[in-house]
């Protein structure tokens, strides 16, 4: 990611615009109108018009989505029923998926990753966080992971954008990752939940000191993130 500082003259105008995979941190707007605009994202210390917005914005989602809630798991019980949960959601989306015709499921919706290619994401994350940080394994890759787009790339790690497997083909593999995962969080005891990981092996992540829980819970984050974007994405392709 590029880190800048920028200033824009007063009374500029930006619309009609699309901007993706954008950090603002420490930036003010004062004077700004915001008008017909979707924000997707994390959303910590937003304060508009003097109401910090995050604390709300987290209470409403909540709300609507009960079990998000349980996506900040502390303890080794709730990092199981989180996973669980996650499982369970998943295999739901996946039967809509294969409601559709399969070369749908190849289709990007407003240039997002297709289903397939969100599979392949969520298998990177798996391995890199659980198979090569959690079990220590410097080379947990599949053919099909797919990093995200802002990646450096790296020797060594997979990154085909142009591979286009079945939805069976990339399942395969899924399912590989989420028992992997699965026995990680079943096999955790409080003593091992606060353990430290390292990795200095070339590839990504390359951490020292890390902790263990960060690492699960970025798998955790990452599954309950890119099934709302595929359930989003699901309900465009069923429309049309």
């Amino acid at each position: 990611m590029n880190r800048s500082t920028a200033s824009l003259d007063n009374g500029a105008h930006i619309e009609h615009a699309e901007l993706r995979a954008i950090s603002f941190h420490h930036v003010r707007f004062p004077g700004l109108e915001l008008v017909d605009v979707e924000i997707t994202g994390n959303i910590e210390n937003v304060t508009i018009n003097g109401v910090d917005i995050g604390p709300l914005v987290d209470a409403e989602l909540n709300r609507r989505m009960p079990d998000r809630a349980k996506m900040n798991p502390q303890t080794v019980e709730e990092f199981q029923e989180a996973w669980a949960i996650l499982e369970g959601l998943w295999a739901e989306t996946e039967d809509r998926a294969r409601a559709l015709p399969p070369e749908r499921l190849h289709e990007r919706v407003r240039g997002e990753w297709s289903f397939i290619e969100t599979l392949r994401h969520l298998g990177f994350a798996s391995a890199a966080w659980a198979g090569r940080m959690v079990l220590g394994d410097p080379v947990p890759w599949h053919p099909l992971d797919l990093p995200w787009d802002e990646a450096p790339g790296w020797d060594g790690i997979p990154w085909d954008r142009e591979a286009r497997p079945s939805l069976d083909e990339v399942l395969a593999v899924r399912r590989k990752r989420q028992a992997m995962v699965r026995d990680i969080i079943r096999g955790l005891t409080p003593e091992r939940l606060e353990e430290t990981v390292t990795m200095t092996e070339p590839g990504w992540p390359q951490i020292e000191d890390f902790p263990l829980r960060q690492c699960l819970f970025i798998v955790v984050n990452e599954e309950w993130h890119h099934r709302l974007y595929a359930e989003r994405d699901l309900d465009a392709l069923e429309e049309n």
